[in-house]
């Protein structure tokens, strides 16, 4: 499920904050600019309502899904409102396991080579360095030596367009974007802007790798 949208766009759009009322408009400005994977953390105002107003809006045009998922029952309701994507900030193997059971693409949080290994025993399609303030591109180029090759890693956490190259030449599959992409409360002309900027520097990038 998440290969088509990796293969477009691998930065995942964290709208941690948005609102059901303003999620369709941000989220319009994201799709605009590139984006193809949108992420609405649970900590958020009434996200499973925004996750239902962003599948009858985008349907399969882009994938959709919950963030700061920390038990399966909430994978459940997740699903139930349309949701196709689970982005842990951990590793808990119960959660991982409903979310594949679910049939949905799953992302946990590991910041270690235990961590990372024992989610991809339990169906992880992608693994999430996090938080990357602490997990360099240093830490993520040793653990790229010893992980299955196909193994796609994503540092989450204080990313901007300028940080993204070391990361990738460590061996960064993809990124989540927070702060610097949305903070709750901004309109979709400045999203609109931030996301061209990472949409940019993901594209010289790849051009500059071949």
């Amino acid at each position: 499920m998440i290969e088509p949208f990796l293969d477009r766009l691998p930065l995942v759009a964290i709208l941690r904050g948005v609102t059901p009322e303003e999620v369709v408009d941000v989220s319009r400005a994201l799709v605009d600019e590139g984006f193809v994977i949108i992420e609405v953390p649970l900590n958020s105002p009434r996200p499973l309502e925004s996750i239902e107003r962003l599948q009858a809006k985008f349907g399969g045009e882009i994938l959709i899904g919950a963030g700061t998922v920390v038990s399966s029952a909430q994978v459940k309701d997740i699903a139930a409102a349309g949701g196709r994507l689970i982005v842990m900030p951990h590793g808990d193997a119960e959660v991982v396991r409903a979310a594949k059971a679910a049939g949905l693409a799953c992302i946990p949080g590991i910041a270690t080579p235990s961590e990372g290994f024992a989610a991809l025993a339990n169906g992880a399609d992608a693994l999430k360095l996090f938080p990357a303030e602490l997990l360099n591109p240093a830490v993520l180029k040793s653990m790229r030596a010893v992980f299955p090759t196909a193994t796609r890693f994503f540092p989450v956490g204080g990313i901007t367009p300028d940080a993204m190259a070391s990361y990738v030449a460590a061996g960064a599959a993809g990124f989540g974007l927070g702060g610097a992409l949305y903070r709750r409360g901004d309109d979709p002309t400045r999203v609109a802007t931030n996301a061209r900027d990472f949409a940019s520097a993901w594209k010289r990038l790849r051009s500059v790798g071949g």
